[in-house]
């Protein structure tokens, strides 16, 4: 299924109208009578070595459907904070309960990883590797979830190995970080959900319409969220780009969806639509 906007000018309007933005969660993100709950466990600390000197935290949902005998689907989300918390605006637990009791989703474990950070001598906030995880557009983060993450919670429950069997999502960065990992490693996930993704020159993401274009098609499937009043400033402007990917994949043959909205750079409108992008990810 391939969805693009087709009135490219509501991106370049001179006076864009201002952002709604005024997103209701429906029922599939609330708690169900009825529905066994997965448990979650974290959040967790792991150091890196892929990027050094780096730790970080992450949480693991495991399904109340899931069973040793059989390995599960995994989907990992980063800046996971944001995606496993039960009363924010994705509330991924509860999404995964609702529609995995519904059989609208295969038994899925879900990995959260935030991204790692340089720990602070004497204590305090250390210095955040953030950006350079997540903005770079190369194969290391497919890497540290390959060769540290995905293995470490490999030792707890059991995980598909095939690339059908594992997404990846992600908010801003995280979004573009996602679709980098999937981008650069195929054999490793086939499934990428970006919300508000980042598609812009923070550290060169403004290439990848041009180079989806003229790279021999990958078989990914991809998800776009975004809306009208997401960010414009010195690295882009975000509805522009993702509006640009949409098409790139289009013309490409992507099997792909791209959602518009009038949101801005947050994950309202994501949460809202986050059951059906599901559905639509894993169909």
């Amino acid at each position: 299924m391939r969805c693009l906007v087709p009135a490219l000018a509501l991106a370049l309007a001179a006076v864009p109208a201002p952002a709604a933005d005024d997103y209701t969660l429906g029922p599939d993100s609330e708690w169900q009578p009825g529905v066994p709950k997965g448990s979650v466990t974290g959040p967790l600390k792991l150091p890196s070595k892929v990027f050094a000197g780096t730790e970080r935290d992450y949480w693991v949902y495991v399904p109340a459907q899931y069973r040793e005998a059989e390995p599960a689907c995994v989907m990992v989300f980063q800046d996971g904070g944001s995606y496993v918390a039960e009363k924010g605006q994705y509330r991924v637990p509860v999404v995964f309960d609702n529609l995995i009791h519904r059989k609208e989703m295969p038994v899925t474990v879900a990995v959260f990883v935030n991204p790692g950070t340089f720990p602070a001598e004497g204590g305090g906030k250390g210095r955040s590797n953030r950006s350079f995880e997540y903005d770079t557009l190369s194969d290391q983060y497919a890497g540290f979830l390959e060769k540290e993450l995905l293995p470490e919670v490999g030792k707890t429950v059991k995980l598909r190995q095939d690339a059908a069997g594992r997404a990846i999502c992600g908010i801003s960065s995280g979004g573009i970080c996602a679709f980098t990992a999937a981008w650069e490693r195929p054999d490793l996930f086939s499934k990428v959900l970006s919300h508000v993704g980042s598609f812009t020159n923070i550290r060169g993401g403004d290439v990848y319409p041009g180079l989806i274009r003229k790279t021999e098609r990958k078989p990914i499937r991809v998800f776009l969220q975004d809306g009208s009043g997401d960010l414009d400033n010195l690295h882009g402007h975000w509805p522009l780009a993702n509006l640009s990917m949409a098409a790139a994949l289009r013309h490409m043959s992507y099997d792909y969806r791209l959602v518009y909205g009038d949101g801005g750079h947050n994950g309202r409108h994501g949460g809202v639509i986050l059951p059906d992008s599901l559905k639509w990810l894993w169909r």
